[in-house]
């Protein structure tokens, strides 16, 4: 097969070791990755670390075409189960092999080592995901923002494949100071700034804190600290993430509660949603980050909404329509408190680099310039 022909292990380091299946109707393949490269074997209906599903068209697209990272830019390709392991079999099959190249490094850092996927050159673009995310949710800017800049898609730690540590605060502060470790582990001096949900609160922190390393901010969905009354917070204040250790199946209820959560993007994004959360230390960290998110202060000398007007980088907001997280009603305090942000209203829900790839990009694009 010519993407398995083309395979170069050392678009992901660490190498991958992990069985990927290419899926093209009722064919299946298996492909075994490890450090020595990639081979192919019949798909024998055990469960493969990663699947790689599309159309017979969409695959010719892929092999022809520049590889499947630049097939899923265009659409046409699904990706399920273990996303890092995809996304490695993307970066490593791309017949760009150049400094530009999509690639996944684990960068060792001040607050240990952060999984990275990266692709493209020119000004960087730090791209920061949402709860019970990965850097996965961030392929579609890999492959549509890469042809302008240096974008890098980060695990946060507590997620993915990044550092988990138990006693981590994992509040807005704790993840903007290790975003920071990570710009200066690579050498980056100064960065554009793209969050999709609880990531943009973490983006809005970097630009209140690290004000000279960021440039242009871009909000997708961002987290914001709630303006009601907040009438558990008493009852959460005295929560222990650190119980999480034990087990907890939540498959069944997580796959019900999100839409669409059974397949495409929401049923892949969950799969990376339970990849971490199905480990101890990752369910202390997702809890310890969603209660810091109930508990974050809207208003008072460390209030989000109260530091708000401090920040004086560009910014431009994409809010969902039809997002149930982070309601479009918030447009309207934003835009009293930072009358120079610029907005995008799109037909989607909570994730619009994923929903809308397309109009969010572009936009992208011509705001960061």
């Amino acid at each position: 097969m010519t993407l398995a022909d083309r395979y170069d292990p050392s678009a992901s380091d660490p190498p991958l070791q992990a069985r990927v299946r290419l899926a093209a109707g009722d064919e299946e393949h298996d492909v075994v990755l490890d450090a020595a490269g990639a081979r192919v074997v019949e798909a024998n209906g055990a469960r493969a670390d990663a699947v790689l599903s599309g159309s017979a068209a969409a695959w010719r697209r892929a092999a022809d075409g520049g590889g499947a990272f630049a097939a899923l830019g265009r659409g046409g390709l699904r990706l399920r189960h273990n996303l890092h392991v995809a996304a490695g079999f993307l970066a490593a099959t791309a017949a760009r092999r150049d400094s530009g190249a999509l690639c996944l490094r684990t960068v060792e850092t001040a607050h240990g080592p952060i999984a990275t996927a990266q692709a493209g050159t020119g000004p960087p673009l730090l791209a920061l995901h949402g709860l019970g995310g990965t850097k996965a949710s961030f392929l579609p800017t890999l492959a549509l923002m890469s042809g302008g800049h240096r974008v890098i898609a980060a695990d946060l730690p507590g997620f993915g494949d990044s550092v988990k540590p138990l006693r981590a605060p994992y509040d807005a502060a704790y993840f903007a100071d290790a975003m920071t470790a990570l710009l200066d582990a690579l050498g980056i001096d100064r960065t554009h700034v793209a969050g999709n949900s609880m990531g943009g609160r973490i983006a809005l922190e970097m630009a209140l804190t690290e004000r000279d390393r960021i440039d242009r901010v871009v909000l997708l969905s961002p987290a914001m600290a709630w303006l009601r009354p907040r009438r558990w917070a008493p009852v959460v204040r005295l929560l222990r993430p650190e119980l999480s250790v034990l087990p907890m199946p939540v498959e069944g209820l997580v796959r019900r509660l999100v839409p669409g959560g059974d397949s495409g993007w929401s049923a892949a994004g969950v799969d990376e949603f339970l990849r971490s959360y199905s480990t101890p230390r990752g369910r202390v960290a997702f809890n310890a980050v969603l209660r810091n998110i109930y508990l974050d202060e809207p208003h008072g000398e460390a209030g989000l909404w109260s530091r708000l007007s401090a920040i004086q980088h560009e910014s431009l907001f994409v809010w969902g329509l039809r997002d149930r997280l982070v309601p479009i009603a918030f447009m309207k305090h934003v835009e009293r408190t930072l009358p120079a942000a610029r907005h995008l209203e799109l037909d989607c829900g909570h994730v619009p680099q994923v929903e809308r790839p397309l109009e969010t990009h572009d936009a992208m694009r011509a705001f960061l310039g």
